[in-house]
This record gives C-alpha cells, sequence and structure tokens, in this order.
C-alpha cells in the first residue's frame, strides 16, 4: 500500500485537490490512473480511502470514499537532541525515529554544538516521507530550535525526564528506568556532549541521567538507540 499525505483534515465524500509534487508522484511515477484508488493521511491520525477524479499530474484530485481512525501509540516521547555537525546525519535521525515511533522532536542548541542553523522545511518533508513510508497516520512535531538552557526553562510536564550524557558519573541505564505507556522526555547532546553546567542544570530541573549502554556513540545513534528503547519497552 502507497500511503499519500495531505495537511488538512478531511472529510467522508470531499474532494481533495493534491498538490504539484503529490500529483505528479501519483499520475507520473505510480501510473496511477481515473478511478484508481488511493490512501492518504493528514498526519493527524486519520486515514482516508479515495478513488481519483482526475489524474492530473499537476493536480490530481480524489473522491473521499472512507474514513478510518488510527489510535494513537500507547506512549508520548519527546526527543530533544542537539543537531549534528553532518546535516544528513541528523536528518538519518528525523526519518528513523519516525519510522520506530515518536511524539515529537525538539532541536536544541548546546554549549558545544557545532551547528547551530538547521532547516526546518527540509526536516518537516523528511518527517512526512518517513511518515508516509511506514504507513504511519501520526506525523511527529517539529518544534523551533531553542538553546538547550531556555528549553531546560521552560516546564515540561512528561512522567520521565532524563538526559543522557557521557561524563563519568552516576548513571542509570535508560532500559531500567523507562516505563510502560507513560510520557519520556530525552535530551542527547551534540558531538562533544553537554557540558557539565548543562548537566547540572538539567539534573536541578528535574532531570535524570542516564547512560544507554557502555559503548560511545555518535549523537544520533544515541537518539534512535534511546527512541527505540522506548518504543520496546512499550511492544
Amino acid at each position: 500500500m502507497n500511503l499519500f499525505y495531505h495537511p488538512n483534515r478531511l472529510r467522508t465524500s470531499e474532494e481533495i485537490l493534491f498538490d504539484k509534487e503529490e500529483s505528479r508522484h501519483i499520475v507520473k511515477v505510480l501510473r496511477k490512473h481515473e478511478g484508481d484508488m488511493l490512501h492518504i493521511t493528514d498526519g493527524a491520525g486519520f486515514i482516508y480511502s479515495a478513488r481519483i477524479t482526475d489524474a492530473n499530474d499537476k493536480r490530481c484530485t480524489a473522491q473521499i470514499f472512507e474514513t478510518q481512525e488510527v489510535p494513537t501509540m500507547p506512549y508520548s516521547l519527546h526527543m530533544a537532541v542537539a543537531p549534528t555537525k553532518t546535516n544528513d546525519r541528523f536528518e538519518w535521525f528525523l526519518e528513523k525515529a519516525t519510522e520506530i515511533g515518536i511524539s515529537e522532536i525538539t532541536p536544541i542548541i548546546c554549549d558545544h554544538s557545532e551547528r547551530k542553523a538547521i532547516k526546518p522545511d527540509r526536516y518537516e518533508k523528511i518527517l512526512q516521507s518517513a511518515m508516509k513510508q511506514s504507513l504511519k497516520a501520526h506525523l511527529p512535531k517539529l518544534n523551533p530550535a531553542v538553546s538547550l538552557r531556555d528549553f531546560l526553562e521552560k516546564a515540561h510536564l512528561e512522567d520521565i525526564k532524563c538526559i543522557a550524557h557521557c561524563e563519568e558519573t552516576g548513571k542509570i541505564l535508560l532500559k531500567n528506568i523507562v516505563e510502560p505507556k507513560r510520557s519520556v522526555l530525552i535530551l542527547i547532546g551534540p558531538e562533544g556532549d553537554f557540558s557539565p553546567a548543562e548537566i547540572g542544570k538539567a539534573k536541578a530541573r528535574g532531570f535524570t541521567a542516564v547512560t544507554l549502554g557502555n559503548t560511545r556513540l555518535r549523537t544520533e545513534t544515541a537518539a534512535i538507540v534511546a527512541c527505540h528503547s522506548v518504543a520496546y519497552t512499550n511492544q
């Protein structure tokens, strides 16, 4: 099954107009014709079944005839991750985290960050593509980039709040603190790790210091390991 994305919530019997990019993919790449069925998600938990009424590669239209609501994940996962120096590594994290299961992503700028500029429009497209590829109906929320210090000043209501770092101090294995059906927030730092001041501030704000194992991991690998650990706990 191919899944297409339309950002608006739709209603049964409503005609849907695809943008130029999706229209070209439907008509030119997949060679769909009038009368063929499509599956569409709005990224907000609904999947729609529709039939093509105009197979135009610039403005394809379809008529919706069925709507299905897809339940949310049994847990909530918010990952606050420092963008990597090499941008494609962070994009890889966005793609894989969406496939595994994530609710919210915040790029954080830290004391040791080498990349401080992000491409939110491109990141959003990667999230949409990964959602469609993995046949999910919920698009992760991508927040604007923010400094870690400002991020920590905000109130965070997640049940479990963790900071994963490489300092040789007392830490708990992430898998030993995560519990099923709970909301989780995990901080992952840049290539140079969090600074001692950042770690201290996070702990003062109620974050638990955690380790992901004995191996030192790249930022994007650590983020995926953390993401999978939470997902696996909720299997």
